[in-house]
This record gives structure tokens, sequence and C-alpha cells, in this order.
């Protein structure tokens, strides 16, 4: 989206009907939104009438977009990227294609067998197959969805004794260590949940496993017991199904990090790759909760802890090693492949030059219904990834915003993540918008509940493209759904029927989540001043240098500079509310309004620009890529959303190895941290020291 922009050939109800359900089912692409200052209140009130509330749009998108399996780099993916630039040109948008060549990787052979201790039968070799159900609509092309596999899996053969290791975090290898439990040579099963499955593999490695298995335990995905009934019949996954996903640690494509994956352009050997630390060096396999539990019931030795068993029809779980012994076998192949970025532009007049980014997936790792473009390290994230690292420099010079959607529906209940500026605007969006499973109240009312204030989280997490924005190059962003986590994740059954039974049945929140992204993006391009709140953000790092406070109490880590900064950026926050406040007084004197558009201009270029400040040209330590030092990925966990990333892994390495160069390191990242933060209340003041 260009800031204000002007009118849209579209008439409003093509716009409510067309544009909006294509904002749900665009995917690895970007859409640039519109609206007009001139009839700024026409388009507003559109995302709020009840000529928005005609789903059949929205569901169309969605059924013809998942009517068959389209992973990334695939015809069928290819496809349904014509299926969208058609979309965009019917509507008269600009369009186009913008492709990449990136390092993908599918499977090519995979065996799992299991031999059991006497007096067992012959080994157990797993079919390691998602079963179709009758009347499955999409039987007939059921075939087309790939074996199941991890993206970037090493290959190879190893075999060892099983060793169960709950979610694979640390903290689980700790206990397993306290048991007297030797993880070393031996083949892991964890159960996918907590962290990100990239993580857990790479856990395993560094405890010295040689193979790791992650099934989907029944407790988490399967509804809690053996008389439950599972997809079609109700929402859990089938037994028989299986988590596919990425365990690639970095972000986009592996073999070009940092720069794009354009033809003909430079990439590293894939045993750069593996050298580079985010590949794993073990390999792995997904598998479904009735292997994982027979694999469970050939592990004996201690009882594992309470909070590690299963449901209470489950066999009791016991942590091995063995005595039941796992082969497991996995070639994979690495391929240069194309994949397209959709692009729709409406060019603005006011400020042409300053974009609001709307953004989300479309390839899936199956049918990707709820999920259509599971945001997981580079298999899904490459086609983002590689489009900013090409346009990074007029990115960071022009974004407005990024709002992000990747899954718009998983379930009831609004969820928000964001960078604190834009709290503010998420919450008064929603207060415009009817709840679409309660029509007395509105999102806002439901979203708050009985607390004080709606639970917004941040954005540091690597799940989505909103990563590339705020990790790599500064850009406020925004992620929005409705729910959060399904039982069919990533699976054959993430499909229009499980939707249409479970996710969404009326599609109203599908057309909620429209009306909150498009009035959000209506506010950012429309409004004379940027609705960023900078109060919000320093309350944010008050909070959590106070919990930071806590953590290093006893280390002798001096956090005065970063509650000075902070204090700073309240203070700058404070002086450009008032600034703005000032010139809206002022522009009841026409003549003189037009004299001052030019402080208007300048004004937003602050807001705009005081996130990049809190990047760093160096990144994060052995982490380059993320530039961000407030938010970024936890080390061991991708998904988890860390604050102050860099001293958080100072603070991990500084206890582990307890000198004092390694605690001087963490005060150093503290010190750098408390820089960025005062960047940014020099950016906000506009000022020259």
């Amino acid at each position: 989206m260009y800031r204000n922009p002007t009118k849209h050939p579209l008439n409003e109800t093509t716009m409510s009907q067309t544009a909006i359900a294509t904002l749900l089912a665009i995917a690895t692409s970007f859409y640039f939104l519109l609206s007009s200052p001139t009839t700024k209140h026409s388009y507003h009130s559109l995302f709020i009438s009840t000529a928005l509330s005609d789903n059949v749009s929205v569901a169309h998108h969605l059924h013809t977009l998942t009517r068959r399996p389209h992973v990334a780099g695939s015809e069928a993916n290819a496809e349904a990227a014509a299926y969208v630039l058609s979309v965009f040109t019917s509507c008269n948008i600009q369009a186009h294609v913008a492709p990449y060549h990136v390092s993908l990787t599918y499977p090519v052979s995979r065996t799992l067998s299991l031999t059991r201790p006497p007096p067992a039968d012959s080994p157990i070799t797993f079919t390691l197959r998602q079963e179709i159900y009758d009347g499955d609509p999409y039987a007939d092309v059921a075939d087309q969805v790939l074996p199941t596999f991890h993206g970037y899996a090493k290959s190879g053969n190893v075999t060892g004794p099983a060793v169960y290791v709950n979610y694979g975090r640390v903290e689980d290898y700790a206990t397993l260590k306290e048991m007297g439990v030797d993880v070393s040579g031996s083949v892991v099963l964890a159960r996918y949940g907590e962290i990100y499955r990239g993580d857990i593999v790479h856990n395993a490695y560094e405890a010295g496993a040689i193979g790791a298995l992650i099934y989907t335990d029944r407790k988490d995905y399967g509804g809690g017991g053996h008389d439950t009934k599972w997809f079609p019949d109700d929402k859990w996954m089938p037994p028989s199904g299986v988590q596919v996903g990425s365990v690639y640690d970095g972000a986009g494509d592996p073999t070009t990090p940092g720069w794009a994956s354009s033809e003909g352009c430079e990439r590293l050997s894939y045993e750069e790759v593996e050298k580079a630390g985010d590949v794993p060096l073990i390999p792995s396999l997904p598998i479904s909760a009735a292997d994982g539990e027979t694999i469970m019931r050939s592990i004996h030795g201690k009882e594992a802890n309470q909070d590690w068993q299963g449901d209470k029809d489950a066999p009791i779980y016991r942590v091995g090693p063995g005595p039941g012994v796992v082969n497991l076998s996995y070639t994979g192949e690495n391929v240069i492949a194309t994949i397209q970025n959709v692009i729709g532009v409406i060019t603005g007049t006011e400020e042409p030059d300053r974009f609001v980014i709307l953004g989300n997936h479309r390839d899936a790792w199956t049918f990707g219904a709820v999920d259509p473009n599971s945001g997981t390290a580079a298999l899904l994230e490459i086609g983002s990834t590689e489009w900013v690292e090409e346009n990074r420099e007029m990115l960071a010079s022009r974004v407005v915003a990024y709002l992000n959607v990747d899954s718009a529906v998983y379930g009831a209940g609004f969820q928000a993540s964001a960078t604190p500026q834009l709290d503010e605007l998420l919450k008064q969006a929603t207060q415009q918008v009817q709840d679409p499973d309660n029509s007395s109240q509105t999102i806002y009312e439901a979203w708050v509940g009985s607390s004080n204030s709606p639970v917004i989280g941040r954005l540091g997490g690597g799940g989505s493209d909103y990563a590339a924005f705020v990790q790599h190059i500064g850009v406020p962003a925004a992620d929005i759904s409705f729910g959060e986590g399904y039982p069919v994740y990533h699976s054959m059954y993430d499909d229009f029927i499980w939707m249409e039974k479970f996710g969404d049945p009326t599609f109203q929140r599908h057309v909620a989540v429209a009306s909150v992204w498009g009035l959000v993006a209506l506010r950012l391009a429309d409004e004379e001043f940027l609705p960023f709140n900078y109060l919000s953000y320093a309350y944010e790092l008050q909070k959590s240098t106070k919990e930071l406070e806590v953590e290093v109490s006893a280390k002798g880590i001096i956090l005065s500079p970063m509650f000075k900064s902070i204090e700073e950026l309240s203070e700058a926050a404070t002086k450009i509310e008032n600034q703005k406040k000032a010139i809206e007084k002022a522009k009841g004197w026409v003549s003189k309004w037009k004299r001052d558009h030019f402080k208007v201009r300048e004004l937003n270029d602050r807001l705009m620009m005081a996130e990049r400040a809190f990047t760093d040209r160096d990144g994060l330590f052995r982490r380059p890529w993320y530039k961000h030092l407030i938010y970024a990925p936890s080390k061991h966990n991708d998904y988890g959303s860390k604050s102050f990333p860099g001293i958080d892994d100072a603070i991990e390495e500084a206890k582990n190895l307890n000198t004092a160069e390694s605690w001087y390191t963490v005060q150093h990242e503290v010190w750098r941290v408390s820089r960025a933060v005062r960047h940014a209340s020099l950016v906000l003041n506009g000022v020259l020291t």
C-alpha cells in the first residue's frame, strides 16, 4: 500500500467481495492495499459494513487454493500463484510475479523400523503413511502429498536405542542428566510442542544423539484418549496423522545468507551451509502418534516425571535408553527450484514513495487450509525473505509498516502480536468490528474478556514473514489471527473440509480478520500522522528490563544505562505527541497548514524510522542476520520471542561458563541495547546532538 493513494477504479462492492477476500488468499507475496483521503470515510466504513459479511468470496478463494497440495517449488504452487495474479489483474490492480531460484529439499526415500527385546516377534517396519478416510473428497489427489519428511533434514542411516526426551528442550535434557540417562548414541523420541522442531533436532545433536524422531502426542493433538473421535468426525489429529515441517534454523535460502536468490547468483556449497550451523547434522523424521506410541512401549528404564506423561489411556512413559532399538534411514535431495512472489501495487498521490505492506504465504506442506503458509524457517519463508533481502535498501527507507496474516483462522478468539508502537492502533481497530462469534459485542470486548487490557504478543519469534521485516531491517509490524494452534497442523488433514467443519464453518472469522486487517492498513495509509505510539514501546521496554533486573540481580550487571535510555525514549515519545497536537491545532489556518506540510512529512519520517534504530548492523552474536536488538527468536526455540535476545544469549553462556569474561560479555550486550534505545530516542527527537 502506498500512503494516501488516489481513489481506486473498483466500486465498493467489488472492493469488499474481491480485494478483501484476496488478502486471505495471497501467499509468498505482498499486496499493497489502497484508500484515498477524499473518500476515506467510505472505504473505512466498508470494512465494518454488512457488505463485507458476504463470505462466499473468501470461501471460494480458499477452496480454489487448497484443491490440491502445493508445496514450495511445485507446479501446483506455481498454478496457485497464477490464480492470485489473475485475481489481482481482474481487479485492475497493477501486479507482477517476482520469481526466486532457491535451495529446497524433497524426500527421496525413508524407512523406520523397531527391534524390540524378546519375547517380541520380528522387527516392526513402519508404513510412514497418512491414511485417507471413507468419503475423503481429496482421495484422488492424496498421492500428490509428499511422503512425510522434514525440510532440510540430513540424509543418513542410523541405528540406536530409543530414548524419550519429552519435548526435547534444553531443560528436558538437563532433567535426563539428573536422572542419570545418557543420550549419547541414541535415537531420541520427542513429542512436538513448546519449541520449534528444528531446535528439537539441534538440541538432540548437542546432547550426543545420532537421530531424532518427532511425533504428535495424542495428549496434545489427538484429543486425549482412545475413546476420542478424530477427523473427519471431530477436529483432532487421526492416529496416522503426521506433522511435517522444516528443521532449518536460519531464515531464507541457506545457500544465499543475506542476499537474494536470483538466477545465477553466488551460492554457498552444501558443505559450507552445514558448517554455518543452521541445518541439522543428524537425520530426523516426523512420525504419527500411533507410531510414536509403539516406540514408546519399547522403552523401559526409569519412569518419566508426571508432566512428561501422556493422556489417561497412554502407556506409562519411560525414558530408556532402549531396550527398543530404532533404525532410521532418510535420503533427501537438494534442488534449486523456482518460487513465485505475487506483488500487487496501488499507487498513491501525496506520498507515493511510502509503502504499507500487507502479506502472507501461499505455498503449503500439504493442502494448507488453515496454514496455507506454514510460517517456519526456509521452506515456507524463503519467498518473503528473499524479496526483503533483494529490496532491503528501498524497504528500509520507505516502508511504514508490515501487516502479516499467516494463518487467518485456527478457531475462535482473536489473537494479535506486534511491535509495541502499533498496540493502540490494533485495539482501536478491533473496537470497530463485530465479534464473529457473538454479535452483541465487538472483537475488542471479546478479546479483553475479564481483564483490563488484551494481551498483545511480540514479534520475536521466527514463525512467519514478519521476521525479515522486523528482525532484519527494523520495520514496525503486526500479525493477527483468530485462534492459535490446531490439531491437524502441517498434516494432510489440513484441508478445506476441516476448515468448513471445525475452523470456521460460516467463514465469518475470515471476514472479521479481513475487516481488522483492512482498517489497520487504511489508518496507516490515510492519517496525516502515522498512528504510532512510542509511549507503549517505552513502557514495554521498562517492563522487560525490570524482569531482566531480577534475573541478573546477583551477578553484578549494571542496568542503569538501559533504564536511562528508556526514560529518554519515553520523553522523546511524549515530545513527538505534543508536536503532533501543535501542528493539528495550527492546521485551521489553511495557508499556514500548507507551509507546514513538510513538518508533517518530517514528523512521519521520525515515527517511521525510529524502529530502524533498534537494529545493529553487526546483528546478534553468532546470528548476524538478526539485526534487531529488542526482538528476535530465542536461541533454543525459533518460535519463542525473546526481549533483548543478545543479552539473553550472553546470560545463558555466562551461566554455563561462569567466568568474569563471560559476565563482561553480558554487560557489553546491555550497553549495546542501551545505545540502540538511545538512538531511537534521537530519531524521534529529530535534532542533532
